[in-house]
């Protein structure tokens, strides 16, 4: 059953992030929240957490395109090919920010992305998941929780999705009402950017 620790973007509480990063060394999954909509996450190295991820999903782990959520760029050439120097200004000028940006993948991939050409990319503006990514040492996996709702497609409220996730994960993290619009996805794959999804990101 999850545990609901509030913690604040103003005011992060160290012990509490603690207690996320000691849940994710253990395997387990997180709700967290982003400068768009609250995600789940799990330990890009952990194959059986990022097994359960994908069956939350209702996918197979090897058709699964999680993105890796990074707290800045210096993770880039573990995941990635090398970029040319304009395609990593352009990327030094957008993030942090509300984006997922796909770029040709290296063979260095942790075994749950194994045989992936690409790799999606996000640094979210949001302290928590930089946090995160900082304290635990390396990038989490994550996909956006959407919701059940043909209106809505994303869930905001972080009690509502404690109830929904609460025998499903190991740790929701209430930050207050998320956003409902998801990143823009973009394609620099060919050195130009092209949006595959416009969400809260303006290019």
């Amino acid at each position: 059953m999850a545990k609901i620790l509030k913690i604040y973007p103003e005011n992060p509480q160290e012990n509490l992030i603690n207690e996320v990063i000691k849940t994710l060394n253990n395997g387990g999954l997180i709700i967290y929240p982003s400068d768009t909509v609250y995600a789940l996450g799990c330990n890009i190295f952990d194959i059986k957490a990022m097994e359960k991820l994908a069956h939350m999903k209702k996918i197979k782990l090897e058709k699964a395109q999680f993105s890796i959520i990074c707290n800045d760029l210096s993770h880039l050439s573990d995941f990635t090919r090398p970029i040319e120097t304009s395609v990593f200004r352009f990327l030094k000028s957008h993030l942090p920010g509300p984006f997922t940006f796909i770029l040709d993948a290296n063979k260095s991939l942790p075994l749950a992305y194994k045989n992936h050409k690409t790799i999606g990319i996000r640094v979210p503006d949001h302290p928590i998941p930089q946090l995160i990514v900082e304290k635990l040492g390396h990038p989490i996996a994550s996909t956006s929780i959407k919701d059940d709702d043909e209106i809505i497609e994303y869930s905001t409220d972080p009690e509502l999705i404690a109830e929904k996730y609460y025998h499903l994960v190991d740790i929701v993290i209430d930050s207050g009402y998320g956003n409902n619009m998801a990143s823009t996805i973009v394609d620099l794959t060919s050195g130009e950017p092209e949006v595959i999804r416009q969400g809260k990101g303006v290019i």
